[in-house]
């Protein structure tokens, strides 16, 4: 069964990994190069496509609605 997650636990996910990838930048110990840095940046930028993926979908569910709405008042 797939977990729902609501919308701050996805902003603290997305902050965690950037900042533990700005730890593991700063560290030096860690080359880019290395799978597990590779992996955590890819899981960085999955979350970040998921939340603009997300605001693109609303925006988009919103439509002309709030534009259609004044002017036919």
């Amino acid at each position: 069964m797939a977990k729902k997650t609501t919308k701050s636990s996805a902003e603290s996910e997305e902050t965690r990994l950037k900042k533990k990838v700005a730890e593991r930048r700063t560290a030096g110990k860690t080359s880019e190069g290395t799978a597990a840095f590779r992996a955590l940046r890819k899981r960085l930028k999955r979350e970040q496509r998921r939340r603009r993926s997300l605001a693109l979908r609303k925006k988009h569910a919103a439509g002309s609605k709030t534009a259609a709405a004044p002017a036919s008042t």
